[in-house]
């Protein structure tokens, strides 16, 4: 038998829970933008606001939250006419696909995850299902569009792997190769930057210090000012990026700047070698600013007109339901359930 063809699609979205930081744009949104303008995949990108609820979230705050996370795509490059731009809730066929995705994962796979594990913690009983069984949901996100290509950061590769074994269940039980295995887009410059203040730890819009990040609302003074009070170690820069493999803050602040250069880490040492604090941070404040500064102002002009942006997102959903409906309609005769 002839394996199917499935078109080369891209999904991947950002939760709503938060501000975005440099780590979003970096390891995320400028990854994105690099997909949709090489013209290789159909692109689907979206805001996870069914994620976002897993845990409790202010509702006001989760309506402009999922704004903002629009207005930072399209800010940072995303193209709605190009891509498809929309959030998840706008897309019923996500939850749908879910439930029969609930059916076919195992309880033993879900008790695995280690974000189920992280966020849990001691207090599982008092967590939501709904935090349990995201996982489910997350590959209804990507399979409901049969999506090829995942571009996904290290902390979420477990979560793909669980895409796939659940498409591998679904195809043997129903005796079809009807889901594709999805394959995940991983790295890239700067594909996981830490915090200004530890930097054996990621870099998080949820952590309570806001000087262990760059937020993609930051001023330039603001910039500048964490950048400066960044966390170091006394020693200037090596001659190579391999000695930096155990100074986790200054290899930290080199991958930042490799990253808003476009740059391997490695050619930026061969530009910054031997220099000191005072002279590098300045340097990767001002890079910084000169790349920021035009997404956070696009951001802030796209915030100030909500309701377009709420009519390019519902254009984006009615897009995708183009390609999930169908999905939907042959995986539940699939399964024998009637769908006129």
């Amino acid at each position: 038998m002839a394996e199917p063809q499935f078109t080369p699609r891209v999904l991947s979205g950002i939760q709503p829970s938060g501000g975005l930081t440099l780590g979003n744009y970096l390891g995320a949104l400028t990854r994105f933008v690099d997909i949709q303008d090489a013209g290789t995949h159909e692109c689907l990108y979206c805001v996870v606001d069914l994620h976002a609820i897993t845990v409790w979230q202010d509702p006001a705050d989760l309506t402009a939250q999922t704004r903002e996370i629009a207005a930072a795509f399209m800010a940072a490059g995303i193209d709605p006419t190009r891509s498809i731009l929309f959030n998840q809730s706008q897309v019923p066929e996500h939850a749908q696909l879910a439930w029969l995705f609930n059916c076919v994962a195992r309880m033993g796979w879900m008790r695995r995850m280690t974000q189920w594990k992280d966020k849990a913690g001691k207090n599982s009983e008092e967590a939501s299902l709904g935090l349990f069984a995201y996982p489910a949901l997350m590959a209804a996100d990507i399979l409901i569009y049969h999506a090829t290509h995942v571009p996904v950061g290290e902390d979420q590769r477990q979560h793909l792997e669980l895409t796939r074994d659940i498409a591998t269940k679904f195809n043997h039980d129903f005796g079809r190769e009807f889901f594709p295995i999805t394959e995940p887009v991983i790295g890239g410059p700067a594909a996981r930057v830490m915090s200004l203040r530890d930097g054996t730890k990621k870099m998080s819009k949820s952590d309570p210090s806001d000087m262990s990040r760059i937020n993609l609302s930051d001023d330039a003074d603001t910039i500048a000012q964490k950048f400066r009070k960044a966390r170091t170690d006394p020693d200037p820069l090596p001659q190579t990026y391999d000695a930096l493999k155990d100074r986790p803050e200054a290899r930290n602040l080199v991958d930042i700047l490799a990253g808003l250069q476009g740059k391997s880490p490695e050619a930026v040492m061969g530009e910054v070698a031997g220099q000191g604090w005072g002279q590098f941070k300045p340097y990767l404040a001002e890079v910084a600013v000169e790349t920021m500064g035009p997404i956070t102002a696009e951001m802030n002009r796209l915030m100030a007109d909500p309701g377009e942006i709420d009519r390019i997102l519902g254009d984006g959903a009615a897009r995708a339901r183009e390609i999930a409906a169908p999905i939907l309609k042959d995986a539940y005769e699939l399964v024998g359930l009637i769908r006129s």
